[in-house]
């Protein structure tokens, strides 16, 4: 079975919202042996949302609609899916009478055009929210002479998530053929997308039953493989084959086998070794640690450290001299070197990181152009000192420095 997605609302279409409902349910279905085929964001217009429906019931054996179910005049999912399928709307009372009691408790009016939330295309099972006030939907039946599961789910996604998993997950199974899918992530720190691939690409063409796609990041390569067979035994085993090669190939470069992210990475080497770590950031602004510690249990092994932007902090907090700055500049090797020993000894712990740089678009000069960043990580038996040169805006500068000072860390541990 191939499965659709349908991200409904004219929100989508800007720079200011952007759908993560389909990221949550693609991974959903892969589990239950379900390919997405096909993902469409589409404006609250009835004339499109009719054409894209009527197109994803004719390719797709099953399609879910996210959005589009509220009370408001653009809210269309309902009325353009029934008018896709030929079926009528009508109001049920039942979900009529629990949205006046839903109101009555918050103690609000209930406006007349939220009655529209209890309209229900014929045939179809109400999936309640008990997050929301709008109800999914499901549809299951012939449509052109094939048989067809179309599923409206309310586009909030603390909304969509729960009615998912708990209406949605075993209806589906129940209707499933039996198929399995097995993923793996593997990913690849500061090395080229290019490089990477001619390495790795003789390797995986070896394998065409499992898809291979690649995602390049600042610093970063994915590989995602997907695969699927009659057992999930079968499946993984294929996937794990290729995997392991790909692992063989790259050796040290790869820090990641099963799409964990690189500060977890650092944080299992730091843990495993009883190891600390402080920080001293310039360019990166914080980014260090705010990756660092957006994981879980991070306050085992990092410290902390400081945010010195200016020469004076970098002074006044990890004790860079003076002189050093003036002689050498504080974009430097030295500098960085200083940085990652001072915050070292200040917050006493097993390994400082220095980084500065320039990070732009402006302050570059033709000695230490914009992109140019330097990182020190600093241990007992000594200072390891990395010069880089970084593309981009100043948004992925940043993100490129921060990876190379997790990258430094990992391999130091490793």
């Amino acid at each position: 079975m191939n499965a659709e997605i349908i991200a409904i609302g004219s929100e989508l279409l800007t720079p200011f919202r952007q759908d993560t409902n389909s990221l949550y349910l693609t991974e959903k279905l892969n589990q239950l042996g379900v390919e997405v085929v096909l993902k469409t964001i589409v404006g609250d217009n009835r004339e499109r949302l009719v054409s894209v429906a009527q197109h994803a019931l004719f390719r797709s054996d099953l399609v879910i609609f996210m959005g589009g179910l509220g009370p408001t005049e653009d809210d269309l999912t309902r009325e353009s899916v029934a008018e896709a399928l030929g079926l009528e709307l009508h109001r049920d009372p039942e979900i009529l009478e629990k949205l006046k009691q839903r109101f009555a408790a918050r103690g609000y009016p209930m406006t007349p055009n939220n009655a529209q939330q209890a309209d229900v295309i014929t045939g179809a099972v109400v999936l309640p929210n008990r997050n929301g006030s709008a109800p999914g939907q499901w549809i299951s039946g012939q449509y052109e002479g094939r048989e067809r599961l179309i599923i409206l789910l309310p586009g909030p996604p603390f909304e969509l998530k729960a009615m998912f998993d708990e209406q949605c997950v075993e209806r589906l199974r129940a209707k499933l053929p039996a198929a399995y899918i097995a993923t793996r992530v593997l990913k690849v720190a500061m090395l080229g997308e290019s490089l990477v691939d001619s390495r790795v690409a003789p390797i995986y063409k070896r394998y065409p039953d499992v898809q291979t796609t690649i995602l390049a990041g600042a610093g970063d390569v994915q590989f995602n493989l997907f695969t699927r067979a009659d057992s999930m035994e079968a499946a993984q085993l294929r996937v794990d084959e290729l995997a392991g090669e790909i692992e063989d190939e790259l050796e040290g470069a790869l820090y990641a086998s099963k799409g964990e992210s690189l500060e977890q990475i650092v944080g299992y080497y730091l843990q495993m070794r009883n190891a600390t770590l402080a920080v001293a950031e310039s360019c990166t602004g914080g980014l260090l640690a705010d990756r660092i510690t957006s994981v879980s249990g991070s306050s085992r092994y990092f410290l902390g450290g400081a945010i010195v932007y200016s020469n004076p902090l970098k002074t006044k907090f990890a004790d860079v001299p003076a002189s050093l700055i003036t002689k050498h500049g504080a974009v430097s090797r030295e500098v960085a070197a200083a940085l990652a020993e001072g915050i070292r000894k200040r917050c006493k712990a097993t390994f400082g990181v220095g980084i500065t740089g320039v990070a732009g678009p402006a302050g570059g000069t033709a000695e230490k152009p914009v992109g140019r960043v330097y990182h020190a990580l600093a241990a007992e038996n000594g200072t390891q000192v990395e010069e880089r040169n970084f593309p981009g805006d100043r948004k992925r500068i940043r993100w490129f420095a921060s990876q190379q000072a997790l990258d430094m860390i990992r391999r130091k541990l490793m």
